[in-house]
C-alpha cells in the first residue's frame, strides 16, 4: 500500500516496537509520549531492535518524536495508541485523538483486554475506532488482533489489516468486542487451570511448565487446537470432553491462590518468587532464551 503517516501514542514497551515495525516497512512514524525520559530513550531502543535483527538503520530516519499529542497526530492517516492498560486514561486519550487527528484518520488501541466499546465511549465517530492488539514484543511477534465493534467499523479494520500485512504482520479479525479478545482468553483459560492444579496439590509449578514446554506446547507453533482436534478426530475429542469437562476449574474470579501470592508480595521474577523461585541469573536466562527463540524465528522470514 502507499506509504502512510502514522502516529504511535506511547514510547514504552509496546510503542517503540510498533513504531519500528511500521517504520521498517517504509512509513513515516511520529512517536508521542509525555515523558521526556521515554522520548530520550527512543532512538537507542529502536537501534537495539536494528542490531537484534541485523537490520540497517534506515528505519530510524523515518521515526520522529514529540511530546505534544495534537502535533503528533495532526497529519496522521493511522494512530496507534499504546498507553498503559487503564480504561479512564484510554478514554481520555481517544477523546483528544478524535479532536486533533484528521477526520479520515483511523484510531487504533493496542489494549490487551479492554473492550473497544469502552475505550471509545467518549468518541462521537466510533466507526473509525478499532482494536489493534499487538503481541509483545511487536517487532518479533507477527500476530495482531484487529477488534471490531460491529460491521460499521469493518472498513476501518480492513485498512488497518492491509497496512499491517504490508509491514509483515499477521492480522486476524475479532468480530465481537469481548474482554481479552481471542489470544488472551485462550492464554488465561490455560492459566486458570494451571493455577488450580497447583493450588489443589496435583503438581508443582515447574511440572506445569514442563508439561506444556515438552508436551503439547512443542506442536502448538504449527498446529492450532481446533486443527489438532480435526487431525485426531472429533469423536476422540468428544470422548475426552465427556470425561474431563465436568472436572475442570470454573473459578469465576481471580483464583484465591494467585490472590494470596500477590498479597504476600510474591510477584514473580521481579521479586525473586512467584509460582516458582527465581534468582536474578535464572530470570535473565529465561528472558534470553525467549528473546533468542523469537529472534531466530524472525530472521528466518
Amino acid at each position: 500500500m502507499a506509504k502512510a503517516r502514522i502516529a504511535v501514542i506511547g514510547a514504552g514497551l509496546m510503542g517503540h516496537g510498533i513504531a519500528w515495525r511500521l517504520a521498517a516497512a517504509g512509513h513515516e512514524v511520529t512517536v508521542q509520549d509525555p515523558s521526556a525520559e521515554a522520548l530520550g530513550a527512543l532512538a537507542a531502543r529502536l537501534g537495539e531492535i536494528c542490531d537484534l535483527l541485523g537490520a540497517g538503520r534506515a528505519a530510524l530516519k523515518r521515526v520522529s518524536a514529540s511530546a505534544d499529542l495534537a502535533e503528533a497526530v495532526s497529519g496522521a492517516d493511522f494512530v496507534f495508541e499504546a498507553a498503559p492498560e487503564k480504561l479512564e486514561l484510554k478514554q481520555a486519550l481517544f477523546e483528544r485523538l478524535e479532536v486533533h487527528a484528521p477526520p479520515g484518520a483511523i484510531l487504533c488501541s493496542n489494549t490487551s483486554a479492554i473492550p473497544i466499546s469502552g475505550i471509545s465511549a467518549r468518541t462521537r465517530n466510533r466507526d473509525r475506532v478499532v482494536g489493534s492488539h499487538f503481541w509483545n514484543p511487536p517487532h518479533l511477534v507477527d500476530l495482531v488482533e484487529i477488534v471490531l465493534m460491529g460491521e460499521a467499523n469493518r472498513p476501518a479494520g480492513e485498512k488497518v489489516a492491509a497496512l499491517l500485512r504490508g509491514a509483515g504482520a499477521y492480522p486476524v479479525f475479532v468480530n465481537r468486542d469481548i474482554p481479552g479478545f481471542i489470544g488472551n482468553r485462550l492464554q488465561h483459560a490455560l492459566k486458570r487451570e494451571a493455577i488450580a492444579l497447583v493450588a489443589a496439590g496435583v503438581c508443582d509449578a515447574e511440572s506445569i511448565d514442563d508439561v506444556v514446554k515438552h508436551g503439547f506446547g512443542a506442536r502448538m507453533a504449527v498446529l492450532g487446537p481446533l486443527e489438532q482436534s480435526d487431525l485426531v478426530g472429533l469423536d476422540l475429542t468428544r470422548a475426552i470432553h465427556d470425561t474431563l469437562m465436568g472436572d475442570l476449574d470454573v473459578t469465576a474470579r481471580t483464583h484465591p491462590y494467585l490472590e494470596d501470592l500477590v498479597a504476600r508480595g510474591d510477584l514473580g521474577m521481579k521479586t525473586g518468587k512467584g509460582f516458582r523461585r527465581w534468582t536474578s541469573q535464572q530470570a535473565e536466562a529465561v528472558r534470553t532464551r525467549l528473546r533468542d527463540f523469537l529472534v531466530a524465528a524472525a530472521r528466518k522470514k
